[in-house]
């Protein structure tokens, strides 16, 4: 049965708190392991959840949002994305895989070629989350453009303004041409013919010729269309531009309302879908969320201030932080999806306890209540959010 929203699931290091890699019930050890992804991603398969997201960046984490700090008590380097998706697929059956990949270095070709392939090898389960750079030290890493020092939070500066929207503007671009090379071999393109020595109709390849301010791409793709036309596209947005880019670019579009502004995100959202005049269906909103979860109550709070304690500081984040039992959860949950949320990307505070939380404590609560699926239904991840597979814009009509 399927249930009234979608769920997924965010995994980054030890968890999104800071200090959670010393959590007793971490494993710090294994976090550059295959192992480690691995059991996670069952772990989340087993709750039935829609998808998994996994992060990246062009630069090392840091504690700050302006660049890179000099803090060795927290966690500090990750694995590839894409990579540690492509090792998911095989070790998983139905759950979603959507690593983050920047937009803003590598070369759109490469992307389309690498996101398509987790596409054919996880039989339809590709997603990614798009994601612009934008500090001065990851320019300094690929070393083909100019860094700009800018203050990302001093968002009246108008020169900050002028460089996200040219970094988002290039962002819808890289989306729009990875989209055209997914489209560039149309479905029945290979042929497989022994008889005539004919494997591929190179007439229904298809060069996509486009030309952005920073590259182009003359195509096609090197790899065929993939299972699901178009794997999903999503997006993290907290502001205009961001939220504009997602309604070009995007299917997903994740936000960071808090209880007062629910209502005001989900309207942001539709008015950017209006502002560019969104053709298609109407993004899907997940809500981010950050959670710590406990069976008795205060007993999550009680954590998180321990953690606090360790890391030094409180724990803030760009999402709502959480600390609750399963049922509170769930119920926040119920009163976000009946105020316009679509589903939700929940951010364990610590893996893997609250990862297991989610799936044997906050999943049953939900299934009781009729809210969330109790078995996979077959089909693609388009198709469980409720999205068709896209018609190629090559083929002939």
């Amino acid at each position: 049965m399927t249930g009234g929203f979608h769920l997924a699931v965010a995994l980054d290091g030890a968890g999104f708190h800071p200090a959670a890699w010393r959590e007793p019930s971490a494993s710090p050890d294994a976090l550059f392991s295959p192992g480690y992804w691995i059991g996670l991603a069952e772990t989340a398969e087993r709750g039935l959840l829609d998808f998994l997201t996994i992060e990246d960046s062009f630069g090392l984490q840091s504690s700050s949002i302006r660049g890179h700090d000099e803090r060795t008590d927290q966690v500090r380097g990750r694995l590839d994305a894409v990579l540690i998706a492509s090792l998911l697929a095989p070790r998983t059956r139905h759950i979603g895989l959507v690593p983050t990949a920047i937009t803003t270095h590598p070369e759109p070709f490469h992307l389309a070629s690498a996101l398509s392939t987790l596409d054919w090898t996880s039989k339809g389960r590709a997603g990614w989350r798009a994601q612009v750079s934008f500090r001065a030290e990851e320019f300094a890493h690929v070393g083909t453009r100019p860094a700009v020092d800018l203050d990302p939070l001093d968002r009246d500066d108008p020169a900050v303004v002028q460089r996200s929207l040219e970094l988002f503007e290039e962002a819808a671009d890289v989306v729009e041409v990875v989209r055209r090379l997914w489209d560039s071999w149309e479905d029945d393109a290979i042929i497989k013919d022994v008889a005539t020595g004919r494997f591929v109709d190179r007439d229904k390849l298809h060069y996509v010729d486009f030309d952005a301010r920073e590259f182009s791409v003359r195509g096609p793709s090197i790899v065929p269309r993939p299972p699901q036309g178009q794997p999903l596209v999503t997006a993290l947005a907290h502001q205009q531009i961001p939220f504009e880019f997602a309604a070009r670019a995007a299917d997903v579009v994740y936000v960071t309302p808090t209880d007062r502004d629910v209502e005001r995100w989900v309207a942001d959202v539709r008015a950017a879908e209006e502002t560019v005049s969104r053709a298609g269906p109407p993004l899907l909103v997940f809500a981010d969320l950050n959670v710590l979860l406990d069976v008795r109550s205060g007993q999550a709070a009680s954590r998180k201030r321990r953690l606090d304690d360790l890391d030094g500081a409180a724990w803030r984040s760009d999402a709502a932080i959480v600390t609750a039992t399963p049922v509170e959860l769930a119920e926040l949950l119920a009163d976000w999806h009946g105020r316009g949320v679509d589903g939700f990307r929940l951010r364990p505070g610590v893996l893997r306890h609250d990862l297991d939380a989610i799936v044997d404590q906050l999943v049953p609560v939900l299934q009781r209540r009729g809210a969330f699926r109790t078995a996979y239904e077959p089909g693609t991840l388009r198709s469980r959010l409720g999205l068709a597979r896209p018609a190629n814009r090559y083929a002939a009509v």
